[in-house]
């Protein structure tokens, strides 16, 4: 959605089905600017719009006009090919072609995309292209917009959860954080509380994107289920094990392995299909942080795996937000960040 008045701000507002995570990101001669930030654990469905109030309440946030995004199976991501056509083809040609490669009626979902950039000499002059189809089923985005709205919120971008995490990433591309060999593939690899994200990049293309239904909780329930406790006090343990990081290890370590196996999965796909290697791992979210998962990972993927700043490229207003708190979120942040960050489409 296209706004009609230039703007400086822009909320990157990133509900999840734990916690909800608040930034505000203006736009200056600079460069960005973190200028609010805010977060809060939702203790029950029921209670998460009472959350975000208070949680932008809290945060001093003023700006009403956010950006949001969906995920989950009513969201369909696919990566496509299609005959070489013109950007005003593409739209109506998406729409068409709909049918098959998503599970619902093409009447039941709202249909984007857009092309996928060329990599070589070979791909320029081929008679095909490759694309991203989008479909997401029309009374899930309803509903969310309709939420959002409630909360006295304007919706002026909703988008979805692993592109919101690759636009994040993107920032530190501008900001000559990452490698100059720009044409290396990465997976950006985000861990919810009930789900992982799995975003593989090339440069500032996007090349495979998948969710995987398992995360945070389902490390809680092993730990829950292994010493007998119930799901708070696994929650707590996993968060800070207090001297049984050994128990903990032990208790995560197959839902670990189950993770990394089906991240393996995709990354074995993505690089049969497009015949290049996932050169390095990036890790973020919450549940990145248990313990023995990065090393789950670097034994089972067999390259680097590591943890980014999402903040490398915007300057932090230290009068406005809330630095230690901000610093202890961090890790969770790429979604909202990546979501704020679409100020710069903005006119």
């Amino acid at each position: 959605m296209k706004m009609f008045s230039r703007q400086k701000s822009l909320v990157g507002l990133d509900i999840g089905n734990n916690e909800v995570k608040v930034v505000e990101l203006t736009r200056t001669p600079e460069g960005l600017e973190l200028t609010g930030f805010g977060w809060g654990k939702i203790p029950s469905p029921e209670e998460t719009l009472d959350t975000v109030k208070a949680v932008m309440r809290e945060s001093g946030i003023s700006c009403r006009k956010v950006a949001t995004s969906v995920s989950g199976r009513s969201v369909v991501v696919r990566y496509i090919t299609l005959p070489r056509l013109d950007d005003e083809e593409l739209p109506e040609t998406l729409r068409l072609e709909a049918d098959k490669y998503i599970p619902f009626d093409r009447d039941e979902v709202c249909i984007d995309g857009q092309k996928i950039e060329s990599f070589s000499e070979e791909e320029d002059s081929s008679e095909e292209m490759k694309s991203i189809l989008v479909a997401v089923k029309k009374d899930l985005l309803q509903d969310h917009i309709d939420q959002v709205q409630e909360l006295g919120l304007i919706p002026t971008v909703v988008d979805v959860d692993t592109f919101a995490l690759g636009n994040s990433f993107d920032l530190r591309t501008e900001a000559g954080v990452q490698d100059e060999d720009t044409d290396k593939a990465v997976a950006l690899v985000d861990i919810g509380a009930t789900k992982t994200n799995i975003h593989i990049v090339r440069g500032k293309t996007s090349c495979f994107s998948r969710e995987i239904y398992l995360g945070g909780k389902d490390l809680t329930d092993a730990i829950s289920r292994r010493e007998h406790l119930d799901e708070a006090e696994a929650e707590d343990l996993k968060c800070d094990p207090q001297g049984n990081e050994q128990m903990v290890a032990n208790a995560v370590q197959p839902v670990l392995d189950e993770i990394a196996g089906e991240i393996q999965l995709s990354f074995d796909y993505f690089e049969n299909q497009f015949d290049f290697a996932v050169e390095e791992v990036f890790l973020s979210g919450g549940a990145s942080q248990t313990i023995g998962l990065q090393e789950t990972f670097e034994r089972v993927f067999e390259r680097d795996v590591k943890t980014w700043d999402p903040l490398a490229m915007i300057k932090v207003r230290e009068d406005l937000v809330d630095v230690e708190a901000l610093n202890d979120h961090l890790i969770q942040l790429p979604v909202a960040l990546g979501l704020g960050s679409r100020i710069q489409d903005c006119v």
